[in-house]
């Protein structure tokens, strides 16, 4: 027991010893990003299989107009019953009509094909392929809706870190100023609230550059999480806002319906539509007489069409048509109808429903992209203005001519205009992409 103990203890010791696996880093740019959520995305694969169903589905209800082949077999031993015999006056002894076979075997083989079914068969083949048109639109909606949500999530990867970067540069300037107080404190041009005033505001910079870098982290595990990839990847974003060239002009973009109608979801809910004009036929069909053609082959061992019965194996065949018509079945067809109209009203209020709002999805994206450009103008000018006064002011800061708090305020400024040309660079990226996104565009 104490030999056990002793290596389970070793062992403890070798396992803390032993180097923590590094953790994978990985440059990436915003398409391949995009690529790797397309292939490893769980809410992808589950929309491409329910695809993959729903065309599983449109092939079964295509298979109900072809014929059908069935095959049935089976054996039967039956109980010992009196033989089938007579008397006739010529024989002293009963006359055996018909063996006693107690051993039954049968095989048959039959096809039935419908010839009319009141169109209800091709109308809910029809509607089965557009129902799966419609779920391969919504995979590509689901797609698109991805390529957004990881193109916001890739950006906002990208500014937390372009944050954590500003604040460690924040956090290095006002070190800096600490030094230039304090020798300013030693030739008397400062005094010891400038030098208080400094170290307050140094540590704010630090507790906002705690917040920074777990913001990246946040922000890292969530990309990753759309990605497919291990929560504890590294990412680090190799695409810089505006590489991918101006987005389109709004004024470029086709207006209204023109635009908005090749969006995948209006697409799927227009085809949901069709799909439904189909089943107010299929529910129609309770009106009309069923014919079917028939025929089958039959082989069995007696084969009851043979009198009297040989205990041996036979074969017949039959064909025929049948018809069926439901004469009166308390107006259960118009009850049906009457369904399935209002499901098609229901479909085709919601996808008027649908257009109007990726008309406003539409507007309210172009809006954006033009306010994003507008923003990044000022806060180009902002960034320009506040370093140049930080830097004469820093100058003069130094030489005793500024007051710490001037030179303080001047350096919140120009932290504030750097974090907002930077937001607003990322924001037209978002932007952008949400126009192409309302603009049905599929990348």
């Amino acid at each position: 027991m104490k030999q056990f103990v002793a290596a389970a203890a070793v062992t403890v010791v070798l396992l803390h010893a032993m180097p923590a696996p590094a953790q994978e880093n990985r440059a990436l740019t915003l398409q391949e990003a995009v690529v790797l959520g397309k292939k490893n995305n769980k809410a992808l694969l589950a929309s491409a299989a329910k695809v993959d169903a729903a065309v599983a589905r449109a092939g079964e209800a295509r298979a109900a107009l072809l014929p059908a082949v069935r095959m049935q077999a089976g054996y039967t031993h039956l109980s010992e019953v009196d033989p089938f015999q007579i008397m006739l006056p010529i024989s002293p002894t009963p006359i055996q009509i018909s063996p006693i076979i107690l051993d039954g075997y049968s095989f048959r083989v039959g096809v039935q094909q419908p010839l009319f079914a009141g169109f209800r068969l091709s109308s809910n083949a029809r509607a089965a392929d557009l129902l799966a048109e419609a779920s391969a639109s919504d995979r590509k909606n689901d797609q698109a809706d991805l390529v957004l949500t990881i193109t916001g999530a890739y950006w906002t990867l990208y500014q937390t870190g372009q944050t954590k970067a500003l604040m460690d540069e924040n956090v290095t300037r006002l070190e800096s100023y600490r030094k230039d107080t304090e020798n300013l404190l030693k030739s008397g041009l400062a005094t010891n609230n400038d030098r208080l005033r400094i170290e307050v505001q140094l540590a704010n910079a630090r507790l906002q550059q705690i917040d920074a870098a777990n913001d990246v982290q946040v922000a890292t595990v969530q990309l990753n999480n759309l990605l497919g990839l291990p929560l504890e990847t590294r990412i680090s974003t190799a695409s810089q806002p505006g590489a991918g060239g101006e987005p389109a002009s709004p004024a470029a973009a086709p207006p209204g319906q023109q635009s908005v109608l090749s969006r995948p979801d209006l697409q799927a809910m227009k085809t949901r539509v069709e799909a439904s004009r189909e089943y107010v036929t299929a529910a129609g069909s309770g009106w009309w007489p069923q014919v079917a053609f028939a025929g089958s082959y039959y082989y069995a061992r007696p084969n009851p069409r043979y009198q009297p019965a040989l205990d041996e194996f036979r074969g017949t065949w039959d064909v025929g048509v049948s018809l069926q018509w439901d004469i009166w079945t308390w107006m259960t067809p118009a009850r049906q109808t009457e369904q399935a109209s209002a499901q098609l009203r229901q479909n085709e209020l919601v996808f008027a429903q649908m257009r109007d709002n990726a008309e406003v999805d539409l507007t309210r994206a172009q809006l954006a992209v033009e306010r994003a450009r507008k923003r990044i103008t000022v806060a180009e000018t902002g960034v320009q203005q506040s370093e140049e006064n930080v830097r004469t002011l820093r100058d003069k800061y130094r030489n005793g001519l500024a007051t710490s708090t001037e030179i303080l305020d001047a350096d919140l400024a120009m932290l504030q205009s750097k974090t907002n040309l930077m937001a607003s660079r990322v924001e037209l990226e978002v932007a952008s992409a949400r126009l192409t996104r309302a603009l049905g565009i599929i990348e």
